[in-house]
């Protein structure tokens, strides 16, 4: 008999309502034992799931699960990039915007079935400054909700939205200068967006016709807005209707560079990444292997 594949799985024990006890009994309760054989680890500290995740890849491991949120899902992402080994997913998060994209399944049991499937693609992935991202990643308004939410003890779409249209009215807008395709835009901005996957996360879609696997990304310009134009633009986004907003502006591309007058913040998966002046957004096409259900991912 072959033996079976092995599987680690990377549980981010700050993430989740349940204790990490409870996602690992239901593992050993959901997973199909007779096809695949497991491990369980946990991270100890920021930055060490990419650690877990490549030494699983050197091990030859069949698929490395991200049990935990965006940021979890984006670290063990950076272990795996460009690897034999396959990413999974059990969401954790409060916004789980990469398992939404895939339509992977929000209760574990779910998730675990999926993995029992054993269905593998690749998708894109790309870098802004040299940071990984999947989903989004961003310069302006979003990148300081990102570095405000992270220092929240509320999680939540509610919170977030709550937190959004807190700060809203107070945000600065700023110059920025982008070569897209080999035009340059000159214009104040609210928000640039780099799309791989279609939302942020709680179902809030930024790039409604994102392709996760088409090797472009999908750029969402906004600009100045005053507070009727965001409120619209928030109910666009939670509608999925960004897309036809007469706000937000897009292009599709395989490589983005924006300089700022004053340094920007900017994020990587909805991570604060900090503040830079310039900035260079790139695809990598095909760049890791997934696990999904068996759908269509555009």
């Amino acid at each position: 008999m072959s033996k079976r594949p092995h599987i680690r799985f990377i549980i981010n024990p700050t993430s989740g309502p349940r204790n990490k006890q409870d996602v690992a009994a239901q593992i050993q309760a959901h997973l199909d034992h007779g096809k695949f054989s497991h491990e369980v680890v946990y991270t100890e500290r920021a930055g060490h799931a990419p650690e877990l995740a490549g030494e699983a890849a050197r091990c030859g491991c069949a698929m490395v699960v991200a049990v935990g949120g965006d940021g979890t899902v984006n670290e063990v992402a950076r272990g795996l990039l460009h690897t034999e080994t396959a990413l999974a997913i059990l969401p954790r998060g409060s916004g789980n915007g990469l398992a939404r994209h895939l339509q992977v399944p929000m209760a574990v049991d779910g998730a675990l079935r999926v993995l029992n499937q054993g269905h593998i693609t690749t998708i894109d992935s790309g870098s802004i400054n040299g940071h990984l991202f999947v989903t989004t990643a961003g310069i302006g308004f979003d990148a300081y909700i990102s570095s405000v939410f992270a220092g929240s003890t509320k999680r939540g779409l509610q919170s977030y939205v709550e937190l959004v249209m807190k700060e809203v009215r107070n945000y600065r807008h700023l110059p920025v200068k982008a070569s897209i395709n080999g035009a340059v835009i000159d214009t104040h901005c609210f928000v640039m967006a780099f799309a791989n996957a279609a939302q942020y996360g709680n179902n809030a879609y930024i790039a409604p016709e994102a392709d996760i696997q088409d090797g472009l990304l999908d750029v969402c310009l906004v600009r100045k807005l005053d507070i009727i134009k965001a409120l619209n633009l928030s109910y666009s986004m939670l509608t999925n209707q960004l897309a036809h907003a007469d706000s937000a502006e897009y292009f599709k591309t395989t490589h983005v560079q924006v300089e700022t007058e004053e340094p920007m913040m900017f994020h990587a998966d909805g991570e604060y990444m900090g503040k830079a002046s310039a900035f260079d957004v790139q695809i990598q096409p095909l760049s890791l292997k997934i696990v999904t259900p068996q759908i269509n991912l555009v």
